[in-house]
């Protein structure tokens, strides 16, 4: 199924735009289609966050920039064989300016010993930077993230816009060679733009209240270039797109334009009733059939009178097929959500 033309923004003459496009719109704002005493709720509804998943042989690693608009936050973490270090801080709501038009952009959260930010070229294809410093605490080293991103030889983009069940979902996702380091304490990794990648996770999605999903990704650079997927199971509005798809190296080899494919009734089967036992995730049409094998785990959990977050990210490796093409060990993570925001 080829993705429908680009919107120059998401929201035209009030009316939003819904389905698979080629690229990111220009103008991501939700709140458009919203007037009135209306646009304050939605304003509320909002989630919005930037984030990204960092692939290498020897650690795994995300970090976040997120805003519900009441509140803003950020938490990084970073598993490699020294162990699972994790840090994170609050905000103030919108006060991480996530954008709206995302090239050129600097989004970033900047607290006293806690400093993420984001640099985006104006051209998509050109070099995007990743900087975080962020300072040891009791028991929790010092992390320190200097990352280019190639653009010009990232995979081709998802860009989903589809209504949800009591809300609607923007997301845009994209994985991009990456070069440089990230240090843990006294630990530097260098990062091989060959071989290693950064996926990027943008949102700017009014949930439902009652909000759940299961998600998990992941990528590897193939001779032919880069192999990976993003997959995900949430309640839908029948006949609107989902977010699932596979990125796949050009047909013909080097140099071939990458593409994006479609995925849809994704499964997530967990093997056995251990928190850190593998999952069986496929796709109904077997395109997707692969095992993640979990090493680490981390967990979120607040109960509160009109709010609650169960919330956990394992992060493994995914071994099976992917579009006829054998996977083995690649680097990767997934998650569940169960929430009332």
């Amino acid at each position: 199924m080829s993705p429908a033309p680009t919107p120059v923004r998401l929201v035209e003459g009030g009316h939003r735009h819904h389905g698979r496009f080629a690229a990111r719109p220009d103008d991501v704002n939700p709140l458009a289609a919203q007037s009135g005493v209306r646009r304050p709720l939605a304003w509320l509804r909002l989630k919005q966050w930037l984030g990204w998943t960092i692939l290498h042989p020897d650690l795994s690693s995300s970090f976040i920039l997120q805003d519900a608009h009441y509140l803003a936050s950020s938490e990084i973490y970073v598993r490699d064989p020294g162990g699972l270090v994790e840090h994170a801080r609050n905000a103030r709501g919108g006060s991480l300016h996530l954008p709206r038009r995302l090239y050129p952009s600097s989004p970033r959260i900047s607290a006293k010993g806690y400093r993420i930010g984001y640099d985006w070229a104006a051209d998509p294809a050109g070099t995007h930077r990743i900087r975080a410093e962020v300072a040891a605490a009791p028991g929790q080293p010092a992390i320190s993230v200097d990352l280019t991103l190639d653009g010009a030889r990232a995979s081709a983009p998802l860009s989903v816009s589809a209504p949800l069940p009591g809300g609607a979902l923007y997301t845009h996702k994209a994985v991009f060679p990456a070069a440089g380091t990230i240090t843990v304490g006294d630990r530097t990794h260098v990062v091989d733009p060959a071989r290693d990648l950064a996926i990027l996770d943008e949102h700017h999605s009014a949930l439902p209240y009652r909000t759940r999903w299961l998600w998990g990704t992941f990528a590897t650079m193939t001779p032919d270039g880069i192999l990976g997927a993003n997959v995900a199971r949430r309640p839908t509005v029948p006949g609107s797109e989902e977010e699932s798809c596979l990125w796949l190296p050009g047909a013909d080899g080097p140099g071939d334009r990458p593409t994006v494919a479609p995925l849809s009734d994704i499964s997530f089967t967990p093997t056995s009733d251990d928190p850190m036992g593998p999952w069986d995730v496929a796709s109904a049409d077997g395109v997707l059939d692969v095992t993640f094998v979990p090493e680490d785990r981390k967990s979120v959990k607040h109960q509160l009178v009109l709010a609650e977050i169960d919330y956990w990210q394992l992060v493994g490796s995914y071994t099976g097929v992917v579009a006829g093409r054998p996977l083995g060990g690649v680097r990767g993570v997934l998650e569940s959500m169960r929430a009332r925001l």
